[in-house]
């Protein structure tokens, strides 16, 4: 082999070597490459470079056209010089679409509360009866025991009978109105991180 030829084969490895790693590392870069308005959630307190937080962020449609594409106004803005990011700061993400036996929930659709007051519609049926008895004969002591009913006095301050021959209904009604009114807690169980969306990345096809 003569040193042409060694020349040659040595430029050729040397080229083969570099186009491998270009592969190599593109191919890396487009497995990580996130698609432009994917949502990823992170446990620090800021989101990484061509990411931003999710927080319902105004943002120019001449700056992100591509971004403004796929989300348009479904978040917020007023499509012709602005429209916003999702904004997912205190909430919970729920899947488009009706599941079974729910109800249907549309893109960007924002509902819930973190408390809430019971109203009289929302609570069970229910109530709290009384009904108050006097004894028919006359009172023969002068301070009730268990089993007295109240009772005409035979005299002065015996106004109490310790048993009942029979019993006539003195009154029947209902309890009256109480509690606070307060709105109670109405939140689940939960943990909190910071919500990213891609502003750079893949443009995603249909399928």
């Amino acid at each position: 082999m003569n040193a042409r030829t060694k020349r040659v084969g040595a430029s050729l490895v040397v080229g083969l070597a570099v186009l491998s790693s270009f592969l190599a590392t593109t191919a890396r870069a487009q497995a990580t490459d996130p698609f432009l308005g994917q949502i990823m959630w992170v446990g620090f307190n800021f989101c990484p470079q061509g990411w931003a937080v999710a927080d319902g962020s105004i943002l120019s449609i001449q700056q992100n056209t591509a971004l403004f594409s796929l989300l348009g106004t479904t978040y917020g803005g007023n499509g012709t010089q602005n429209f916003a990011l999702p904004d997912l700061r205190g909430r919970v993400p729920v899947g488009v679409g009706q599941g079974p036996g729910l109800q249907y929930y549309t893109l960007g659709q924002m509902a819930g509360e973190e408390a809430h007051t019971l109203t009289i519609n929302e609570m069970p049926g229910h109530s709290h009866p009384f009904s108050l008895f006097v004894s028919s004969g006359k009172g023969n002591q002068p301070a009730p025991v268990n089993g007295s009913y109240l009772a005409a006095p035979a005299s002065g301050d015996r106004t109490y009978a310790s048993a009942a021959p029979s019993t006539v209904p003195l009154a029947v009604g209902n309890t009256g109105v109480t509690g606070g009114g307060q709105p109670h807690n109405n939140m689940q169980p939960y943990l909190v991180l910071t919500p990213c969306i891609a502003v750079t990345g893949v443009f995603p096809s249909r399928p």
